[in-house]
Order: C-alpha cells, then sequence, then structure tokens
C-alpha cells in the first residue's frame, strides 16, 4: 500500500521528465520503475551491499535511465553538482540521523543540488508513530528495548537499540519539526500527509476486501484524511512535499 501511494504522488507532482536523486534509495524500489518511466536516475545509499545489489539488477534489467548507483552518505553530496536535479527524494535519510546538526546539513544538501523549483520528496517516522512502535519493539525483541531508551525516545523522539540487531538508532519528529526543518533549509511546504493514512496496519485485511466498490470508498476515505493532523502523527510513515525556494 505504501509504495502503491507514494507512486501515485509522484506520478502527479513530479515533472514530466528530468532528473531525479533516489537518496537513500536502498535497492531501488523507486529508482527502477522510475527510470523505466523515462526519468534520468541517480542511485544513492549509504549501504555498499544494497548499492551492489542494485548496479547487478541495473545489468541484468539494462536499465539504461538508472544513470548511476553511488555508495553516499546523504550528509556529503559533493559528487553531485549544484542545482542538478529537477527533484530528489529522501525515502529514509530522515529515520536515523539523530542530530538536529545532521538533519540540517542533510536537506541543506539536498537544497543545493536541486534546481531553482525543485522539489523534493522526504519520508519519516513521526513521534508519537515511532515512539509507540518501540513499545511494540519491547513486546517481540526485549533486548532492544529497556526503561531508559524507552523513556529517551519519549522524551525527545530519538532511539538507540540496546541490541546489536535490528534497526540501531531512530529518530521520530512531530510534523511541524519537519515543516521547520525544511523551512529553515530553503523549502516551502507544498503538501504533508500520512502514507498509509488510517489503513496502517490494516493493509492485510484492507486488500482482502472482495467487494470493490467498498475497497475503492475506503482507499478514497483513507487518502481524503490523509492530510488530517491526528492521522499524520499517529499512522506510520508520513511524507513532507517541498519547493526549494
Amino acid at each position: 500500500l505504501e509504495y502503491e501511494v507514494v507512486m501515485a504522488k509522484l506520478r502527479k507532482d513530479l515533472p514530466e521528465s528530468g532528473c531525479i536523486l533516489d537518496l537513500g534509495g536502498a535497492t531501488g524500489a523507486y529508482a527502477f520503475p522510475l527510470a523505466e518511466a523515462g526519468y534520468q536516475v541517480w542511485l544513492a545509499d549509504l549501504s555498499e551491499r544494497l548499492i551492489g545489489l542494485a548496479r547487478e539488477k541495473k545489468e541484468r534489467n539494462n536499465a539504461k535511465n538508472l544513470i548511476s548507483c553511488d555508495v553516499v552518505n546523504a550528509l556529503d553530496l559533493s559528487v553531485y553538482q549544484d542545482a542538478h536535479f529537477d527533484a530528489v527524494l529522501l525515502f529514509g535519510p530522515l529515520y536515523h540521523l539523530l542530530e538536529a546538526g545532521e538533519r540540517s546539513r542533510c536537506i541543506s544538501e539536498v537544497n543545493r543540488v536541486l534546481k531553482p523549483s525543485g522539489r523534493v520528496f522526504a519520508s519519516f517516522i513521526p513521534y508519537l508513530s515511532g515512539s509507540i512502535a518501540i513499545v511494540d519493539r519491547f513486546f517481540f525483541a526485549p533486548d532492544q528495548v529497556g526503561p531508559e531508551n524507552l523513556r529517551e525516545v519519549f522524551a525527545t523522539g530519538r532511539f538507540n537499540n540496546n541490541a546489536s540487531y535490528g534497526f540501531q538508532e531512530g529518530y521520530y519528529p512531530t510534523s511541524d519539526e519537519i515543516v521547520d526543518l525544511f523551512k529553515y533549509n530553503g523549502f516551502s511546504m507544498l503538501s504533508l500527509s500520512s502514507i498509509r493514512g488510517f489503513l496502517y496496519e490494516k493493509e492485510e485485511r484492507f486488500y482482502q476486501i472482495q467487494d470493490n466498490a467498498m475497497r475503492d470508498e475506503i482507499l478514497k476515505l483513507a487518502q481524503e484524511t490523509s492530510g488530517k493532523k491526528e492521522i499524520i502523527e499517529t499512522c506510520g510513515h508520513a511524507l513532507y512535499v517541498g519547493r526549494r525556494t
């Protein structure tokens, strides 16, 4: 569901053609279909292993519009020229940058590599969703969560894993923090919404609906209410779309 909703948003808000940087794009879940749609796409991720898998897939599929697969830290985009991209996808880095200075540096770099009026699509895990998810994590992985780091995530939005497996760190900002972060670094907001809306954690049952009219109505209502602040803060991943100003 998340993939379908995000792709629909990209089809709506991306220019008809142009250059896209998929920053933190892992093995290219979005980079490959966008390249197939005719965009020139640069895929970047911190993980050498994931980029290696993407390069293998690029060769297998002869994905000519996937220009490069680069091992890149989101804090340093010096491998890319100023004002080169029409859009940047930021579907990952903001989950893990714990320090305010790191987040600001990342968004400043995104601003630099975007063309004037270029767009950024950034996903994040809102404070309440992320913090409550750490309680859920305790239920299936109690060695990762204890009283101290649980208290820390509710106090600051920052999570540090007590164990050596699973996601090692996470940052869960409020939607207001995200809006302020991008505004401070030269962006105006175009939209802010929950990706899965009230269908968050109901996806399996949603896709089992046999009544097509009912299924369409539920999805329509989920999309219509996805911009409500209560939904954004409590229903999983959210999406900020902004324009470089």
